[in-house]
């Protein structure tokens, strides 16, 4: 994977919507005519599967086969290799062989975007998606109340002292439209997500706004940007890609 660019995708806390971000963001480039590949690191809690309902191909030799989610995305999730329920208990060596291995055994082929989706926070998965496969740029997800804005601070930081990129931050949860009367509810608060752009120079990349549909498309195997296109949050992931492509 020389001339391949890799995308890590990361938050400071849990439950902001990161592999919500991942997934559509891997479809997004994939729907621009770029060979993608997808890989699930969030080795306690993989949930790539579920959101693209894909599953493996036999195995060929021994490499392993990635499942495919249209012509151009391929995706890895140690869900599809797990019993349903099945709890992961590694210890911080194991998930660094682990990481090594879903690096170099699956056979993604030539690929122009190696998306990977972290798990939350700064721990021994990040870490050694730093040692092995060396991001090319983080994006970073965040939800806009404060208490999210101090763990993306860490983040930042993180990835600060290991001498990455951060790309930009999305605002994800950003709003709420009101059915009635259009307005936009900031359920979250407002202002900090911007303020954290601002404090360490980095661009707001998106605001995704809330919307029932993530959730129900999400679960259904259903990307947003496939079945909600021409929509605001259509939109918003056009504006993430842009900015990678410019990488």
């Amino acid at each position: 994977m020389e001339n391949t660019k890799k995308i890590a995708v990361m938050s400071g806390k849990g439950g902001v919507g990161k592999t919500t971000i991942a997934v559509n963001l891997a479809v997004s480039l994939s729907a621009e005519g770029y060979k993608v590949g997808l890989l699930d690191l969030d080795l306690h809690g993989p949930n790539v599967q579920r959101m693209l309902g894909v599953s493996l191909p036999p195995s060929e030799g021994e490499k392993i086969v990635p499942a495919k989610y249209g012509s151009s995305l391929k995706v890895f999730s140690l869900a599809m290799i797990l019993q349903e329920g099945a709890p992961v208990i590694w210890r911080g060596p194991l998930k660094h062989k682990a990481i090594e291995q879903l690096a170099n055994d699956v056979e993604w082929g030539e690929i122009d975007y190696l998306v990977c989706d972290l798990p939350p926070g700064t721990g021994d998965e990040a870490l050694s998606t730093f040692q092995v496969i060396k991001p090319d740029g983080v994006v970073i997800v965040s939800t806009p109340q404060k208490v999210a804005g101090d763990d993306v601070r860490r983040a930042m930081n993180f990835v600060k002292r290991l001498g990455g990129k951060v790309i930009g931050i999305v605002e994800n949860m950003s709003y709420l439209v009101c059915p009635n009367c259009g307005e936009k509810i900031f359920v979250f608060g407002k202002g900090e997500t911007e303020k954290i752009a601002q404090e360490f120079n980095v661009s707001l990349l998106a605001r995704i706004p809330m919307d029932p549909d993530i959730v129900s498309l999400s679960d259904e195997g259903k990307p947003i940007v496939v079945y909600k296109r021409g929509t605001s949050i259509e939109e918003e992931f056009r504006k993430i890609v842009e900015k990678i492509l410019s990488l």
